[in-house]
């Protein structure tokens, strides 16, 4: 099983790809389709396959002046025995040793932050963050940047499900 410190390296150098496009590696992760707000992908690492669902939000709330695009996660990694994987890439730095949260249609869900990305604490939350996203209809996350700029981002649940279950059916 993977370490919570391979996982965040992990998600740091997929939010670079995400976000480079230009990136050599890029070209490795292949879009399979599209629902609603979520894209779902694969890429292979190691000779393993990856399969993540993302999604943007669609409405960004901060007094911010410059930042970069944010991106909602959930990744399976069945090689390495992770499934329902939830992170956030925030478009700025979190403030250091501050924490995020995740909302759900009123659900709360703790989330703690590491330089631009915010995770689920553990595996059950991430499990149940899931879960509430393929059944919800709005994730709201709420951050604090590096210069104390607080965010609130909005994330349409539209195609979540769906999204869930396509990528579920490629990485069993």
């Amino acid at each position: 099983m993977m370490t919570r410190t391979y996982l965040i390296q992990f998600f740091l150098t997929a939010s670079l790809l995400l976000l480079s496009g230009l990136s050599a590696m890029a070209g490795q992760q292949r879009l399979i389709d599209s629902y609603k707000a979520w894209k779902v992908y694969v890429f292979y690492e190691n000779n393993a396959q990856v399969c993540y669902m993302a999604s943007q939000p669609v409405d960004e709330k901060g007094d911010y002046t410059k930042r970069g695009e944010p991106f909602v996660l959930i990744t399976d990694r069945p090689k390495d025995g992770t499934r329902d994987v939830f992170s956030y890439v925030a478009g700025y730095t979190y403030k250091a040793g501050s924490e995020a949260k995740a909302i759900v249609d009123g659900k709360e869900f703790p989330l703690y932050t590491q330089d631009n990305t915010a995770w689920g604490p553990d595996s059950e939350t991430d499990k149940n963050l899931a879960k509430a996203i393929r059944e919800g209809s709005t994730l709201i996350i709420k951050g604090v940047s590096s210069r104390g700029t607080q965010t609130t981002d909005k994330v349409s649940l539209s195609g979540s499900a769906s999204a869930y279950k396509r990528m579920k059916a490629l990485c069993r």
